[in-house]
């Protein structure tokens, strides 16, 4: 048997009655560092824009790593969205699926958060608890070595057809997305309200209060060193 093939026996976790079974999707990243927060601002979105079936769980999972690990070994279908260094054109998508996804994310790391997903995927398939599907929906980053930045314009707009694959991908799986029809609170929201992109972008402050890309004094350039 290939160690990377996804298995879904019937336990706990994917029962074999009538009860839908769950339907994950998780934002990763941080969104501290610019385009490096590119898949928790697509899940905030989402949950901002539309409502989904009850079996549907909208994940911020930020740079948790391993505490991850139990909502993938409770889905069924899993749901991915990540800033990923492809080398390709920045803002440009990729789609990667099932046994591919811990293999790609292991591939060329971006950063420390995606070490600690890639044990999450790895460590589901060991305890034969990997969801049915998977689903990585990457963008490319242009920048991430702005501490306190946003997403970069062509970032912003691969989020655009980031979350239509999404919600095609999601209602194939039979998450039932709709519009939203009431305004979602502070307490139902994913992300923490002072970091909204709205709010985090437009409270930001200018470069002479907040360093952008690390104080010399502390941590020295290659040119300063």
């Amino acid at each position: 048997m290939d160690p990377l093939r996804p298995t879904a026996p019937e336990n706990a976790c994917h029962p074999s009655g009538d009860r839908p079974e769950t339907i994950c999707v998780l934002g990763i990243g941080n969104v501290l560092w610019a385009d490096e927060g590119f898949g928790v601002r697509c899940v905030e979105a989402l949950q901002q824009r539309y409502e989904f079936a009850s079996h549907v769980q909208l994940i911020d999972g930020g740079t948790q790593g391993l505490y991850l690990v139990q909502h993938v070994q409770q889905a069924g279908r899993l749901l991915i969205f990540d800033a990923i260094d492809y080398g390709l054109a920045p803002g440009e998508l990729r789609r990667v699926e099932n046994e591919d996804v811990p293999r790609f994310m292991g591939a060329k790391k971006m950063s420390l958060h995606q070490t600690g997903f890639q044990e999450v995927l790895m460590l589901a398939l060991l305890t034969e608890k990997y969801p049915q599907e998977v689903l990585l929906i990457g963008c490319q980053p242009e920048e991430i070595e702005d501490y306190g930045g946003s997403l970069r314009p062509v970032v912003r707009q691969a989020l655009e057809d980031a979350l239509a694959l999404g919600v095609d991908t999601l209602r194939r799986w039979g998450a039932q997305p709709a519009p939203r029809q009431r305004p979602l609170s502070e307490v139902e929201s994913v992300t923490f309200a002072e970091l909204a992109l709205g709010r985090y972008e437009s409270q930001r402050p200018g470069e002479d209060l907040a360093c952008r890309t690390g104080d010399e004094r502390f941590m020295p350039t290659r040119e300063a060193s």
